[in-house]
């Protein structure tokens, strides 16, 4: 079996998360092809979960800047600008944080949803089932009936502009992103800081994800995405996928699995590293 060292798995990475000086995307159009070049970023790096971000490509590999007028943080400008821009796709997906995805995997995300047919239904089905709360129910029916909707009139449409009731409010709007239900679509002026996300359903944003959806097996969805992940980081484990993805260790397994058959994935030792370790051929190359 095939050793790897940290130094070329840390190469591998500076070119694809793009850490280094000479990699660093300087324009908005760059940062629109790195999404779809690497098909799903996280907008800011999330502490502990290993995967690229648009902050470190354009900031390089160093934290998230306090300062307004960091350079860096012109990713802010780019993100608000493409809201519904059908560039990519932005909500809180990946580990419930802000992730941009590409509209060419976005299908393969939805096909993991709990999203079945009608998107006017299937809500009903899950909240009778319990595996929705009142507040995402209440949320998703409100943008249902009179979406795009910004954050503060939807607050006070739901009944939920309290203090007592904000942690539940962005409890299950951020639920309802990582499920594919709902996604921010634009940027309003409202509320006392004149800043606001408007809100919509994706069915109705962008119906052309649930159509595409249709076709896409689950075991298919998990295959494409693991592959991108790899492609993304270089080497990993299973857990690692399971972990990103929020999927059980067996569905994981299998997509790994899958992926070694197909010669996509190889199975190598890790230099220092303990466990089964796998590399993308992109980096064996």
């Amino acid at each position: 079996m095939r050793l790897i060292s940290a130094d070329c798995i840390q190469a591998y990475r500076d070119q694809t998360f793009r850490s280094i000086s000479g990699r660093r995307i300087r324009t908005r159009e760059e940062a629109i092809d790195f999404v779809n070049e690497r098909g799903f970023i996280f907008f800011w790096p999330i502490t502990s979960v290993l995967l690229p971000s648009l902050w470190v490509a354009v900031a390089g590999d160093r934290p998230v800047a306090d300062e307004h007028d960091d350079p860096g943080h012109i990713t802010w400008d780019w993100k608000d600008s493409l809201l519904g821009k059908d560039q990519w796709y932005y909500a809180r997906v990946l580990r419930k944080k802000a992730t941009m995805i590409s509209f060419v995997l976005a299908p393969y995300f939805y096909a993991l949803s709990e999203n079945y047919g009608s998107p006017e239904d299937d809500y009903l089905t899950l909240y009778e089932q319990g595996r929705m709360t009142p507040e995402e129910k209440t949320i998703y029916e409100a943008l249902v009936d009179g979406g795009p909707v910004d954050t503060v009139a939807l607050k006070r449409i739901t009944r939920m502009s309290t203090l007592a009731s904000e942690s539940r409010f962005n409890r299950a709007l951020t639920n309802l992103q990582a499920d594919f239900k709902v996604l921010p679509v634009g940027v309003t002026q409202a509320g006392a800081w004149r800043y606001a996300f408007a809100y919509d359903i994706v069915a109705r944003q962008y119906p052309e994800i649930p159509e595409q959806a249709h076709t896409i097996g689950e075991d298919e969805a998990r295959k494409i995405l693991t592959e991108f992940y790899f492609r993304a980081i270089g080497a990993g484990r299973v857990n690692d996928v399971a972990r990103l993805f929020i999927w059980r260790i067996v569905d994981a397994d299998r997509a790994v699995d899958d992926l070694v058959k197909e010669g996509v994935l190889a199975k190598v030792n890790l230099e220092n590293q303990a466990g089964e370790w796998f590399t993308h051929r992109a980096l064996l190359a």
